[in-house]
């Protein structure tokens, strides 16, 4: 079964650095199977971050393909990769569009760590656009099934964790000037 993320925008109030109470809405993404999960985790996974009330505003599917966390990194990314095939019967080049959220730094090493996944990819493929992305946090869905312990710890700890230099490739072609527009 494939991965479902939702964003949930949660309201509620917080103090800021002058020690003023605002009040913000933030996004956050779970993995769940339906809208009403959705709700249900986002409400227990924000009841052991927020002491005072908070409401739930908008829960939405979002539109990623694939969540990657990574070491020393405290935002998260939004990349669009886009796959290139080529259609023998119209001799013409086809574009398919796919969202990454990848956790980094900056939108440099975003690109960086973008590339790290996709270098298993056999296909062609161009990295068009990278942007910040709003979300604070991301609660991927765990049974508690023996072994998927295992695989939360290795989550978290990469999200919690700071990034090692990550190897570029020479063989994809870049233009600075993408990341300049999405910035």
């Amino acid at each position: 079964m494939s991965t479902i993320w939702y964003e949930c925008k949660v309201k509620y109030r917080k103090t800021d650095e002058t020690g003023g109470q605002k009040i913000t809405t933030e996004p956050y993404l779970v993995d769940a199977l339906s809208y009403t999960e959705a709700e249900s985790r986002i409400n227990e996974e924000m009841s052991a971050y927020i002491s005072e009330e908070f409401k739930i505003t908008n829960i939405k599917v979002a539109n990623y393909a694939e969540i990657h966390p990574f070491e020393n990194a405290d935002r998260w990314f939004k990349s669009k990769v886009s796959l290139l095939a080529y259609d023998e019967e119209s001799g013409k080049e086809r574009k398919s569009n796919m969202y990454l959220l990848v956790q980094a730094n900056d939108v440099k090493e975003a690109y960086d760590n973008t590339l790290h996944v996709m270098k298993t990819t056999m296909g062609e493929y161009n990295i068009p656009a990278i942007s910040e992305s709003p979300i604070l946090d991301v609660f991927p869905y765990f049974s508690g099934e023996e072994g998927e312990t295992e695989q939360l710890e290795k989550f978290n700890a990469l999200k919690a964790s700071k990034p090692a230099a990550v190897e570029v490739l020479d063989t994809m072609e870049f233009d600075p000037a993408y990341l300049e527009e999405s910035v």
